[in-house]
C-alpha cells in the first residue's frame, strides 16, 4: 500500500526492502501490523464466504469443467466485495495513517473499528464503500484465475489422498493460484488503493477509476500500475498455499469421516483425483 500510494515527486521508498527496512527504522516492528485488526476481523468472513459460494456455484453448474471453475470463481469474488471492500479501505488508512505527507502529531484513527464509525460518520456508507467498484473489478476475474490455477494444479500435480507428499502439492498448487490471482488483475489494485488513500490529507485528487488511471499514468508511466507488485507476490504465495491447502486437507478428513463406518477404528481418505 505504502509502495503503490507515495508521492512520485518526494518518493519515501525506494522498493520493497527499502520500505520494510525504513519501516522498522522509524516505526519499529510494531509498524508493520499497522491496520491488522481490519484484516483479523474480516478474513474469516471473507474465506467462508469465498469458498462456500464457490463450492456450491460449481455443484448448481453441473460439471467440473474449466470454464465452470472459472465461473465459480468470480462468483465468489464478486459477493466477498461487500466485505472486502470495507476491510481494505481501513487497512489502508490504517497503514497510511503517519507516514510521509499524511504525518500528523494527532492520530485520526485509534484502530480500524474507529477508522470505519468515524469515516461513516463523516461520509455515510458511501465512504464506507469508497472503491467499491474497483474492488468489484479486481475481485471478480482474480478469484475465477484463482481456482481455476488450483484446480489445473492440483490435476497437473496428480494431487491424491493417498499421496504422501499430497501436502506439499497442495501447498505449490495454492502457492502459485495466489500469484496468478494477483498477476491478473494487480493494475486495478493499485488503482483501488490510491482511490481509498485518495482525501486522507484533505486534498481529494481523483474523481473516480478512469480519471485516477489518466493521472496516475500522465505523472508516472506504466510503471506505476506494476509498484508494490515485488512485496505483494512474496505475500501471496506462503498466504494462499496456507489457506488452500488447509482447506483441501480439512474437507477430505470430513468427507472420509462421513463415509466411515461406525465400527471402524480410524480416518481413512478416499478422494478422487479432481480434489
Amino acid at each position: 500500500v505504502r509502495l503503490q500510494v507515495q508521492n512520485v515527486e518526494k518518493p519515501l521508498y525506494r522498493g520493497t526492502f527499502h520500505c520494510f527496512q525504513s519501516i522498522i527504522k522509524q516505526e519499529s516492528a510494531f509498524g508493520l501490523y499497522k491496520g491488522i485488526g481490519s484484516p483479523m476481523m474480516g478474513l474469516t468472513f471473507i474465506n467462508a464466504l469465498v469458498f462456500g459460494v464457490q463450492g456450491n456455484t460449481l455443484r448448481a453448474l453441473g460439471k467440473d469443467t474449466p470454464l465452470n471453475q472459472f465461473l465459480a470463481g468470480s462468483a465468489a469474488g464478486a459477493i466477498q466485495c461487500v466485505i472486502c471492500c470495507p476491510m481494505e479501505l481501513a487497512k489502508t488508512r490504517m497503514q497510511l495513517q503517519g507516514t510521509g505527507e499524511y504525518k500528523q502529531k494527532t492520530k485520526n484513527y485509534k484502530n480500524s473499528l474507529d477508522c470505519l464509525i468515524k469515516i461513516y460518520q463523516k461520509e455515510g456508507l458511501r465512504g464506507i464503500n469508497r472503491g467499491m467498484v474497483s474492488t468489484f473489478i479486481r475481485e471478480t476475474p482474480s478469484f475465477g484465475f484463482y481456482f481455476l490455477t488450483y484446480d489445473c494444479m492440483t490435476r497437473y500435480l496428480g494431487c491424491e489422498a493417498e499421496d504422501s507428499y499430497v501436502i506439499p502439492k497442495l501447498l505449490f498448487s495454492g502457492g502459485m493460484s495466489g500469484i496468478v490471482s494477483w498477476l491478473s488483475t494487480y493494475p486495478m489494485d493499485v488503482i483501488k488503493s490510491r482511490l481509498q488513500a485518495d482525501g486522507v490529507g484533505g486534498v481529494t485528487q481523483y474523481n473516480g477509476i478512469l480519471d485516477c488511471v489518466r493521472k496516475s499514468y500522465h505523472e508516472e508511466g506504466w510503471r506505476v500500475f506494476t509498484r508494490g507488485l515485488t512485496s505483494t507476490l512474496l505475500r501471496a504465495f506462503p498466504v494462499n498455499a496456507a489457506t488452500f491447502a488447509t482447506v483441501t486437507v480439512f474437507l477430505m478428513y470430513m468427507k472420509s469421516e462421513d463415509n466411515l463406518p461406525e465400527c471402524e477404528p480410524g480416518p481413512v481418505i478416499h478422494q478422487p483425483s479432481s480434489l
